[in-house]
């Protein structure tokens, strides 16, 4: 079968998905894609989604050679090969013509098309024996720079404290499988916050209303009293993405507090990924945002999995998602921030997924080498959220890291 009756099959069978009904409500619009000089069409016309053959007038049209084509049609595809942000944000193979406003609002069907006509195997890993009853979660009421923030915090285990820190725009859902790790419940005190604004921590009853935007120095005092007052004692922190950008921060400019970091996708500078329609009235924020960081997930984790750590970013408050994204693609600069880490002092572990396309494996390669004496791990098959996108397959590289701060520490 060639590539272009190939991708028209895989596609077609992909329109006749569930999920699709509830991705594209209210949406009217074709696209075109081109493969070679031939074109296959998608017309989307809520509830239906139809792929055909013909041609036409598109408000959107994504164009590439047929030896690009066959490269999607891999299985699995190799990283920006696998989804349709990634071919959009991430690989100059792809060309994207359309309306700005039509492409957010297509995003989340064209995200699930893709993702299904994409062929890959979920790997296998060991089995990890969890318990979510291990979790309590409870408010605590902590003062910070003069304003009361009631932030919730869930916490499992005992020994070694670990701070886990949520990416942009997320929560502390996302380490509900590390939390619920019945062995590593027995040696470490696991530990996750909902940052304010985030999840269940509520904005401050002092809050006016006015845009949200996260700067280092607010995080980074968040954190400091979150590690004084909630953990009590210096804690290893293992952050994840914009979590990961702080862990670094904190390991530079608060050393006293950290007994050492895990910084999961680290970026180095992170720039571009914000985008205007992540808070905008004309586009469904809550199906965009989901689908946009959906594109960052690798195809081989396991897709219960990937849909659940889409839906934490459906439910985030109006701009916040870009509000974080002040701090960890438009401030944080790995340059700057990499060379103060003593490794010595604070031990430092980086680890990469490689269907990452925000904060890459070169990312992390790049930030070791200003991180003399750390240890950087390419997670070979992860995406960007590997601690819930595939926390079983995870867990072996988060042991490892775990591991390699134990060993330093004596």
């Amino acid at each position: 079968m060639g590539t272009y009756t190939e991708l028209l099959t895989r596609l077609s069978d992909a329109a006749n998905d569930v999920e699709l009904q509830r991705l594209v409500a209210g949406l009217k619009l074709r696209v075109a894609v081109r493969v070679g000089s031939r074109t296959i069409s998608i017309n989307i016309k809520d509830p239906e989604v139809r792929v055909g053959d013909e041609d036409g007038v598109a408000e959107i049209v994504i164009q590439a050679a047929k030896e690009t084509w066959s490269t999607v049609l891999q299985s699995p595809p190799p990283a920006t090969f696998h989804s349709f942000t990634a071919f959009q944000l991430a690989n100059p193979n792809f060309e994207l013509k359309g309306d700005p406003v039509d492409i957010a609002r297509a995003r989340p069907a064209l995200e699930r098309l893709f993702e299904k006509a994409v062929k890959a195997t979920a790997m296998a890993a060991p089995s990890v024996q969890r318990d979510l009853s291990l979790i309590n979660g409870s408010y605590r009421s902590v003062t910070i720079d003069g304003e009361t923030y009631d932030v919730y915090v869930e916490e499992s285990g005992q020994g070694t404290p670990i701070l886990f820190l949520h990416t942009a725009g997320a929560d502390g859902r996302q380490f509900q499988g590390q939390l619920s790790d019945v062995e590593l419940a027995k040696s470490y005190r696991l530990v996750a916050v909902d940052l304010p604004f985030h999840g269940r921590s509520m904005p401050p009853l002092s809050w006016d209303g006015a845009p949200y935007k996260l700067t280092a120095e607010r995080y980074l005092n968040w954190c400091s009293i979150i590690i004084g007052e909630v953990i009590g004692e210096k804690a290893i922190v293992a952050g994840g993405s914009m979590g990961a950008a702080m862990s670094m921060v904190l390991a530079a400019e608060r050393p006293s507090l950290v007994a050492g970091i895990i910084a999961i996708e680290p970026p180095f500078q992170s720039k571009g990924r914000r985008n205007p329609y992540q808070h905008n009235a004309k586009v469904h924020g809550s199906l965009h945002n989901a689908s946009y960081v959906r594109g960052l997930m690798s195809p081989m984790s396991p897709e219960g999995y990937r849909r659940r750590a889409s839906w934490i970013y459906s439910q985030g408050a109006p701009g916040i998602y870009p509000g974080d994204l002040s701090f960890y693609s438009d401030e944080f600069d790995g340059a700057v921030t990499a060379p103060k880490i003593d490794s010595k002092q604070t031990p430092t572990v980086l680890l990469s997924g490689d269907y990452d396309y925000s904060a890459t494996p070169a990312d992390g390669a790049k930030l070791a080498e200003r991180i003399p004496g750390s240890l950087h791990l390419t997670m070979n098959g992860l995406g960007h959220f590997p601690m819930c996108e595939h926390p079983d397959y995870f867990r072996t590289y988060f042991v490892q890291a775990l591991d390699f701060i134990k060993s330093s520490s004596t």
